[in-house]
């Protein structure tokens, strides 16, 4: 199951108690949760350590001190036992000054700003003792205790006591959780983030998005006992990543696998990364969905024959695959950006697996229903919800976050602040153009760019397709020395370092707020909009608006 933000990631301990505890804490929290341990603080009188401290999404901050062993209090005081005999310590007095300690470095951070109060608490865990009911001392009432027999359920009580809180100070949400994050990441450093070159940005940025990547896989470890999944997640959040993962574990483990997706341009990018694996973590067939029916042997088709590609053939692939014989069948099933796929698309993917309970783990995002076929998965799969974004930063994802379907996470990464730019929409295109040019002359590379349109496409993308054809063109996507130019329904799925989005939707309005929602999450570290503002507010909202132009 999904694990909280973790800081730092794998921790080291001083003795097996406060790791006990930490374990605790990071398998029953939830993934919007925040965890921290042993976090150090420096003032003019003196030094602090921190245990724990968590951040409950939906509740307050708690600091918590760990004590091992034997502990008992006597006449308002506590003592511990040792190896050396007994001694007095002070728990209480540690939990509260490290809360008063944290709560003055987050409040004085640039990063927290105008936020206001949130709820702050302070707690005491004794794992190894037992606390009686009515325990109560002037400075420590029950419910600031942890004790053995809260080590099962050990976020309950530390909800209940910020719940507790009656100073009228709000419950944290997301964006508190990211403040707190920027908070403890340094402020003032010698090298600010946006002062370091380009490339350096968008090379650590590139590390962050995919170590927490590889920390979110722990979800693909909770359902290897289940085969039939949905993994649900708004933009950002590392379907893509752990859909190709998947993929790989399946077919590490002796499977043959098929890893699908409806846009060419994603089932390229897939293509190159799965073959960077070992030949055995290969899937046996990575692409669309059409053209596994092709491997089977239907004919190509024309581009423009719509009937074709969402009646003909896919009535066509059921009888294909039906006739397989069973080596050439699928163990399991992987599809990315399920909710692109069409009902009349389902069966022929049942008919290619070899057994009635073959794996079928599919990865949506309701947000991204970007075409007509709205087709729905199949019953009986079990779902699970990402709310964390993991690959934007937290600018570009707080742009979009209000268009999600479902509730997100916004990405707690701090960087540049996104571009509005405002046009005409006959002019988007145009002025997105200029906008490309002061980027390459800021440092940006042409790889790390790509122009993208809400609507019609560039003259540039028109180019490059009738002159070297789709794959070709496909192929340019990672052409060092060439900006990419796409339109955001091709470019689903994709990303780029820095986007450039014309906002240039001249028909077809009823999909135009899903086209917006996709164009606005495809960059990772930077986001200029070319666009006119009366038209993006209609289409995605003021808050949209206010927030491309820099408002919170």
């Amino acid at each position: 199951m999904p694990t909280p933000m973790l800081w730092p990631a794998d921790p080291q301990f001083v003795n097996r108690t406060e790791r006990k505890v930490w374990e605790a804490l990071r398998d029953q929290l939830g993934p919007n949760d925040f965890l921290i341990a042993g976090q150090h603080f420096t003032t003019r009188e003196r030094d602090y350590e921190l245990d724990l401290i968590v951040v409950l999404d939906g509740g307050g901050v708690v600091v918590i001190e760990v004590k091992g062993g034997k502990v008992w209090n006597t006449g308002g005081h506590w003592w511990q036992q040792g190896s050396t005999g007994q001694h007095e310590i002070w728990p209480v007095r540690q939990a509260e000054n490290g809360k008063y300690v944290l709560q003055d470095w987050v409040y004085d951070s640039p990063d927290w700003g105008s936020k206001g109060k949130v709820r702050w608490a302070h707690a005491v865990c004794f794992p190894d003792i037992e606390v009686e009911l009515a325990f109560d001392t002037p400075d420590c009432h029950r419910g600031m205790v942890i004790d053995r027999h809260n080590m099962k359920d050990i976020v309950s009580p530390l909800r209940n006591l910020v719940g507790l809180q009656t100073n009228g100070h709000r419950a944290c949400d997301g964006t508190d959780i990211a403040a707190i994050y920027d908070a403890l990441s340094g402020r003032f450093l010698p090298q600010k983030n946006a002062l370091l070159p380009v490339d350096q940005r968008v090379a650590d940025h590139d590390e962050v998005a995919d170590r927490l990547s590889e920390e979110q896989a722990t979800i693909l470890g909770a359902i290897q006992l289940l085969n039939r999944v949905e993994i649900r997640g708004g933009a950002g959040s590392g379907k893509t990543w752990l859909a190709v993962e998947q993929a790989r574990r399946l077919s590490r483990a002796g499977q043959r696998v098929a890893l699908l997706s409806y846009s060419r341009g994603l089932a390229a990018w897939m293509k190159r990364r799965v073959g960077t694996f070992e030949a055995d973590e290969q899937p046996a067939y990575v692409g669309t969905f059409h053209g596994l029916g092709q491997v089977w042997g239907a004919p190509e088709g024309s581009d423009d024959d719509s009937d074709f590609w969402e009646v003909e053939l896919p009535r066509l692939m059921v009888d294909l695959a039906t006739g397989l014989p069973m080596p050439d069948q699928f163990d399991a099933i992987v599809i990315d950006e399920s909710q692109d796929f069409a009902d009349a698309w389902w069966p022929a993917i049942m008919a290619s697996m070899k057994y009635e309970d073959s794996g079928l783990y599919v990865f949506s995002d309701e947000g991204q229903r970007i075409f007509s076929r709205f087709g729905d998965a199949p019953a009986g799969l079990v779902p699970l919800v990402l709310e964390q974004n993991l690959r934007n930063t937290r600018q570009i994802s707080e742009s979009f976050t209000t268009m999600a379907p479902n509730r997100l996470v916004p990405s707690v990464y701090d960087g540049d602040p996104v571009r509005f730019v405002p046009c005409s929409i006959e002019d988007a295109i145009a002025t997105a153009d200029d906008v490309v040019d002061q980027l390459l002359d800021e440092g940006w590379q042409p790889s790390d760019l790509a122009l993208l349109t809400t609507q019609s496409r560039h003259q540039e993308h028109r180019n490059r397709e009738e002159i070297v054809g789709k794959q070709g063109y496909w192929d340019s996507f990672w052409d060092a020395d060439q900006v990419f130019y796409g339109t955001v329904l091709g470019f689903k799925g994709l990303e780029r370092p820095a986007i450039v989005l014309a906002v240039n939707d001249t028909r077809e309005m009823e999909r135009a707020r899903e086209r917006l929602y996709v164009g606005l999450s495809r960059p990772r570290d930077l986001l200029v909009v070319c666009g006119d503002p009366a038209h993006i507010e209609a289409v995605g909202g003021a808050d949209v608006l206010k927030r491309l132009r820099g408002g919170k």
